[in-house]
């Protein structure tokens, strides 16, 4: 798995405040999931889902200038050109979408298949999913529950009148650290999107099994 020189627009990203009233987007891995949810929320709901390198962004100016270049990373800072002041919380973050997923192929199997060069410090995915609260999972028939049903389940929560459509970005970091940010479809706004480490553990899990081995 390679990367190619296509990056959200950083810009449109905004902080978000935890329970602590501490801004979250102080993690340069809250950060990145961020860009990619305001680039995903720009191109609109049902999407496909989307794959994301992330690199250390410092590292990529020096060892790929021409696609820092081509990403506009190339920032004034206080020593000049193309050196930008040090970031808050640790090292910037870029991320690098990747070729479309197969529309057809199982999201884990396709998750199974890849390896990451040396340079990916991590990566995140961002898909749309149905959900339902947790004060309804309790009427999940016993018989959907089952792993050879999961076909006749996604179809139970569709047509559940309290579904719920989210947008889910999710991303790990070589060294172990993740994060996921959750943005619901009825309340689309940047002000409302939720994060935390452990939101889509299994998907988290998945991602992280990319480094592996």
């Amino acid at each position: 798995m390679g990367m190619d020189n296509t990056s959200p627009d950083a810009s449109d990203a905004s902080a978000t405040a935890g329970d602590s009233g501490t801004p979250l987007a102080a993690r340069p891995l809250t950060r990145a999931l961020l860009e990619i949810d305001a680039y995903a929320s720009g191109l609109g709901w049902d999407g496909p889902a989307r794959l994301f390198a992330l690199v250390d962004t410092e590292r990529l100016r020096t060892e790929e200038p021409e696609l820092a270049e081509r990403l506009g990373l190339e920032e004034d800072g206080p020593d000049g050109p193309g050196h930008a002041a040090p970031p808050v919380g640790g090292p910037s973050l870029t991320p690098i979408e990747q070729d479309e997923l197969p529309p057809d192929a199982p999201l884990d199997e396709f998750l199974a298949g890849i390896a990451w060069p040396d340079a990916v410090a991590g990566c995140a995915l961002c898909v749309e999913r149905l959900m339902l609260p947790p004060s309804v999972e309790s009427e999940i028939p016993d018989e959907l529950r089952r792993e050879e049903n999961i076909d006749a389940l996604a179809r139970w929560v569709a047509e559940h009148p309290q579904r719920q459509e989210v947008r889910m970005t999710v991303g790990v970091l070589r060294g172990g650290e993740r994060e996921s940010a959750l943005r619901l479809r009825s309340r689309d706004a940047e002000t409302e999107v939720v994060t935390g480490p452990d939101l889509v553990p299994g998907l988290t899990e998945a991602l992280a099994a990319t480094f592996e081995g």
